[in-house]
């Protein structure tokens, strides 16, 4: 399999799994690779760690409920996989410069980390 179909692979997991616990481990037993191989193949075609993606995505998911919701931030905090809002809040003003309560209270609209497709030759 080309390392454009497995970094597929592991973005389609991602974004069916995304409200689950995922690790580098989790992901490469479930489809079978070296946690080795699939780390740095997604790295390489991608530019962005496994980690760094899904933490992308999931605050960008984060932001959409902050934009579009009353839900109350600890919840999202928790959906986004964070055990606390305070860590939350702190990675969320990291990628967006402000926290969610700001975000929220300023309308923002949620840009966030998108999904990456990739365009795999057959």
């Amino acid at each position: 399999m080309s390392d454009k179909r497995i970094t597929e692979s592991v973005l389609s997991y991602i974004e069916r799994n995304l409200d689950q616990e995922l690790t580098l481990e989790k992901i490469a037993g479930d489809l079978n690779y070296s946690k080795y191989y699939l780390a740095r193949t997604f790295k390489d075609q991608t530019g962005l760690t496994l980690h760094k993606y899904i933490q992308g995505r999931r605050l960008g998911e984060a932001a959409g409920k902050l934009a579009e919701t009353a839900q109350p931030i600890v919840e999202i905090a928790f959906e986004a996989g964070y055990g606390s809002q305070q860590a939350f809040t702190q990675a969320f003003r990291c990628a967006y410069g402000c926290t969610p309560q700001e975000y929220r209270r300023r309308n923002m609209p949620a840009p966030g980390q998108s999904r990456i497709e990739m365009s795999v030759a057959a």
